[in-house]
């Protein structure tokens, strides 16, 4: 009989099936990025078939290509923004836990960012910084940080206190030390886990804004450009041009979000027996 797998085995088969699957979606995107941009239109508006599994749109490209080229585009925009607001947050947050001034400074900010919606914050940014691809990195990027420096904060404080940390600061052993044997070790789980569960909102916050007009060029086969262009037709029948698209977005996102339920499954020493 094949024995059964536990819980944190099962999170690990999982979690890698779907880092897989989004590589896969990723590297498909970028080969199919020329074909994205084909135009025939002599195949223009039409439905979905074997030939054409999500159809064609008002100019004939190929809406399974445009797909997966805006679904790689937006994985990597995700990857990129969810990584400096990892950055970001680790930084600010371990600073803030050290240092009092610096903690005061930090909690204002983070009242001040999470007090406007993340949409306007990320169109601001945006504009700010010249809209485009640099633009809505960094509008995502500066506005994401916030949740993940708190946490890591958090952890750091009472870290600080922990007996074993308090012993080997009687023993002489030196802060840097402290720091990356004991203390990264501690907070390497759950900086992992907000890690991943960013990316959702990276890919979601990104595709809203190029929607609205302030992110990505509409020469770009980004998703939020797709269904941009896809509403002024959609009164007419052409039902797959937003349909597969924003359906391929929320599939990718509650990917991500699964990810990070697996990874807190394995990452939890209490899920080892299941």
């Amino acid at each position: 009989m094949t024995p059964r797998l536990n819980q944190r085995q099962r999170a690990l088969a999982l979690l890698i099936g779907a880092a897989i699957l989004l590589m896969l979606i990723a590297i498909a995107g970028l080969c199919l990025n020329q074909a994205a941009l084909i135009t025939d239109f002599s195949r223009k508006n039409l439905p979905p078939s074997l030939e054409m599994p999500f159809g064609t749109d008002w100019m004939g490209r190929d809406m399974l290509a445009r797909t997966l080229t805006g679904l790689s585009l937006s994985i990597r925009i995700g990857l990129l923004t969810a990584g400096i607001s990892a950055v970001v947050a680790t930084i600010l947050g371990g600073a803030a836990a050290m240092d009092r001034r610096l903690d005061a400074a930090l909690s204002w900010c983070i009242d001040l960012v999470m007090g406007i919606p993340h949409i306007l914050l990320v169109i601001l940014i945006s504009i700010a910084c010249g809209r485009g691809a640099a633009g809505v990195t960094a509008g995502v990027a500066l506005s994401h940080w916030t949740s993940l420096a708190r946490l890591i904060r958090g952890e750091i404080l009472q870290l600080r206190q922990a007996p074993y940390i308090l012993a080997a600061q009687k023993l002489g052993i030196s802060k840097a030390r402290i720091i990356q044997v004991h203390m990264l070790s501690h907070l390497l789980p759950q900086l992992l886990t907000g890690l991943v569960l960013l990316f959702p909102h990276a890919i979601l916050h990104e595709a809203s804004v190029t929607f609205l007009g302030f992110g990505l060029s509409p020469e770009q086969p980004a998703i939020g450009v797709i269904l941009s262009e896809s509403m002024r037709y959609l009164t007419t029948g052409k039902w797959w041009l937003a349909l597969f698209p924003g359906g391929a977005l929320v599939a990718v996102v509650a990917l991500f979000a699964q990810m990070g339920q697996y990874l807190r499954a394995l990452l939890d020493p209490a899920s080892v027996h299941g």
